[in-house]
């Protein structure tokens, strides 16, 4: 049986001009340690080979007041180290409003730009994105806050999370920048992106998939029910065969799609997140990917 092609390390972000790591660190538990623990948690992850780095606006811990915390304090890693900043890709989102929930209008997007700018005392956003859809407000006036912080170099290049292609393709329409990368949810037992236009977007229009969850929150770590028992034991089957533990074959078996899916991880533990180049390692026959898709739909192919 042949292999697949294995990921590189590096790879294009979408459109952007800029490459990224395959494997990207996110930060939406980032911001309850203290500063020198931070500061280990990025210089690892750089050391791991990490160069995108994804936070949001309203990431961080809920018992410190969420809003804002990760950005914060990952403003203060940097300004207490600054040459962290030119070797990591900064990627963060806006968008959210806790109890609206959503708010894209154009005030409100120029506003939540700054301020994330503020908190991560940074000068540019490498990639900003919507993090998810607001169906009140017309994607012209979307477009047009994003040209303008682009226009003011506040922002690099420009993503979606959570998007539907149909959204996607509606915003591209209006932009005169391209849409640089979509963010949805997606893992061995979160197959949407397969199926419902994402991926095949992705492939045609040259964009980046991050994919949050990856590992499922933790479903495959710790798997519950029969569906996710058969797609672990096909993982620890792969796992052992290439002397990796089960996490990075979960990562690889989603980066081997041609669409080259960036797995976000999100582990806040530093013997974890030395452990990502194992995602590199693993090597999948056509056979024994199909199989994991199989037992994680509970049926057969058509």
């Amino acid at each position: 049986m042949s292999d697949l092609p294995a990921p590189e390390p590096i790879r294009p972000l979408g459109r952007s001009g800029m490459s990224v790591s395959s494997v990207a660190w996110g930060m939406w538990r980032f911001g309850g340690e203290d500063l020198a623990s931070a500061q280990k948690l990025v210089e690892t992850a750089l050391e791991a080979g990490v160069t995108l780095f994804d936070t949001a606006d309203i990431y961080g811990p809920s018992d410190l007041g969420g809003f804002g915390v990760a950005e914060s304090q990952l403003g203060r890693v940097l300004e207490a180290s600054p040459g962290l900043r030119r070797r990591m890709v900064l990627a963060t989102k806006g968008g959210i409003v806790f109890g609206t929930p959503y708010n894209s209008s154009a005030a409100y997007l120029a506003s939540a730009i700054d301020a994330s700018l503020k908190r991560m005392q940074v000068d540019r956003i490498d990639l900003w994105q919507i993090h998810r859809p607001d169906i009140l407000t017309h994607p012209g006036e979307i477009a047009r806050a994003l040209e303008e912080a682009h226009r003011a170099g506040k922002i690099a290049a420009i993503g979606v999370s959570n998007y539907t292609a149909a959204q996607t393709q509606g915003l591209a329409a209006c932009l005169n920048l391209p849409i640089v990368s979509h963010q949805p949810e997606f893992s061995a037992l979160k197959l949407d992106p397969l199926q419902d236009g994402i991926l095949d977007q992705a492939i045609m229009n040259d964009m980046a998939v991050l994919a949050w969850s990856p590992l499922a929150g933790g479903r495959l770590a710790l798997p519950q029910d029969e569906r996710a028992r058969a797609v672990v034991g096909l993982f620890d089957a792969k796992a052992e065969q290439a002397g990796v533990f089960r996490t990075a074959v979960a990562l690889s078996w989603l980066m081997v799609h041609p669409a080259r899916t960036i797995p976000i991880v999100g582990t806040q533990n530093l013997d974890r997140i030395r452990e990502i180049p194992q995602a590199y390692l693993p090597r999948w026959s056509r056979q024994e990917w199909y199989a994991v898709l199989v037992a994680s739909r509970g049926e057969r192919l058509p």
